[in-house]
């Protein structure tokens, strides 16, 4: 959606010079901006939307619309949320390695590492576990034991003894064709408003790919036996999650979820793919942007995230949540070498931003400051016009937290695919 601002005479320069201050594309803010090239100091509105920044995200969007309406609360809470990436997934099935190896992949882990989830299990067969990701305590995962394959078998009753429906979304996963009565517990997920609960066949490494696809399709077809119109199994690679069909289940479920949650999903996983590292780069500028608005309109209102105008702390906070989502940090990068046979030393190497190695008050603060420095050759009035309302009494307050943070991520972003693109060669 388009923020039409007022009509103003622009020059070309003008415009690049706050695209470029902000970190913003100019082809993602059009028409205007062709518009521009044959329509140079005429009167026209300029659609500078923030919410049109990032091809396809719409959390931006969410959290301006929430500023504008003065819901402070609500953009606190989402900031929050992000920060935290409070996600719980059940992981329902059969305890054997190649779940254990599922679930510390969603974490990053390997299964020597610190905080991995065993196999055999330690748990009792019936019982209930639960293995929270070390950089994110917020981000657990439940093991649940399999859905009983038994006559007659009530699905309410496995639900109601497992908490189903206090996950966020939960896996049905399965080495082997789905059992009926799993469908049975989908099926009344379905019945009580519950879209996020999946079928996942994770594959062996004794198996081929002609007998995996074969278990995906006798799968599929016992979910069309139960009714089920468009039924949909994800073969996933429980130690390699960016093969197979992860990355499409990873985009349905964000389809599902709510959209803070789903974004806390993204930034909580381990750096997996290209694509996902482009998805975590958009949802921190989108949590840039709100905090950056409530620090640069809000300092008279007590909300407690904010401590001042422009508060390094919350540059800080942003930025170390960065640094572990984008999995820069040592214990990340030293982690990933080992799990691919590599010398740390040779992915560290390839962390070109000082805040990749270390995220310190004192580079935040050089960073704003320059920012600040910069903010100098654009006007106070074109500024004024890319601020939600509420903070344009202090546009250059958000502006240079925009750009400072807007820079860190980008060059962040950079380093860790860069990491990902060496250790996926290394890997093949």
């Amino acid at each position: 959606m388009f923020v039409f601002l007022p009509a103003i005479k622009l020059r070309f320069f003008e415009l690049h010079s706050i695209f470029r201050v902000l970190h913003l594309d100019p082809h993602l803010c059009l028409p205007a901006h062709r518009a521009l090239t044959f329509l140079n100091n005429c009167t026209f509105c300029l659609s500078l939307a923030m919410a049109d920044v990032f091809r396809g995200l719409n959390l931006l969007e969410t959290l301006k619309e929430s500023i504008e309406s003065n819901r402070l609360s609500d953009v606190k809470d989402a900031v929050e949320d992000l920060l935290i990436s409070r996600i719980n997934l059940g992981v329902v099935g059969d305890r054997g390695e190649e779940k254990a190896s599922f679930m510390n992949s969603l974490r990053g882990l390997g299964a020597g590492d610190d905080g991995a989830a065993p196999s055999p299990a330690s748990v009792p067969p019936d019982g209930l576990a639960g293995y929270p990701d070390p950089k994110h305590p917020d981000f657990r995962l439940w093991d649940l034991p399999p859905v009983p394959d038994i006559s007659p078998f009530e699905p309410e009753g496995y639900m109601d003894r497992y908490k189903f429906l206090r996950y966020n979304a939960v896996f049905m996963t399965s080495t082997q064709t789905v059992q009926p009565n799993s469908v049975d517990v989908f099926l009344e997920a379905l019945s009580l408003q519950r879209q996020t609960v999946y079928f996942i066949l994770l594959a062996s490494v004794k198996d081929s790919e002609k007998i995996l696809e074969e278990k995906k399709k006798a799968s599929l077809e016992v979910l069309k036996s139960k009714g089920m119109a468009q039924p949909k199994v994800y073969l996933v690679a429980p130690a390699t999650l960016e093969r197979f069909d992860f990355p499409t289940l990873l985009a349905d479920m964000s389809n599902d979820l709510p959209e803070i949650k789903a974004h806390a999903l993204v930034l909580a996983l381990p750096t997996l793919t290209s694509a996902l590292v482009t998805q975590k780069k958009e949802a921190f500028k989108a949590l840039v942007w709100a905090a950056a608005s409530l620090s640069g309109g809000v300092s008279a209102i007590p909300v407690p995230l904010v401590a001042s105008m422009v508060d390094s702390s919350i540059g800080v906070r942003i930025l170390t949540k960065a640094q572990l989502s984008l999995c820069l940090d040592n214990e990340s990068v030293e982690r990933l070498a080992r799990q691919r046979g590599m010398e740390p030393t040779k992915l560290k190497e390839l962390r070109n931003c000082v805040l990749s190695v270390e995220v310190s008050k004192g580079e935040v603060k050089r960073r704003l400051a320059a920012a600040e420095k910069d903010l100098a050759t654009v006007s106070s009035k074109l500024l004024e016009m890319a601020m939600p309302r509420n903070a344009r009494s202090v546009s250059r307050s958000f502006a240079a937290m925009l750009q400072a943070l807007n820079s860190a991520i980008d060059e962040m972003a950079a380093d860790a695919q860069n990491i990902l693109v060496a250790a996926h060669a290394k890997g093949k």
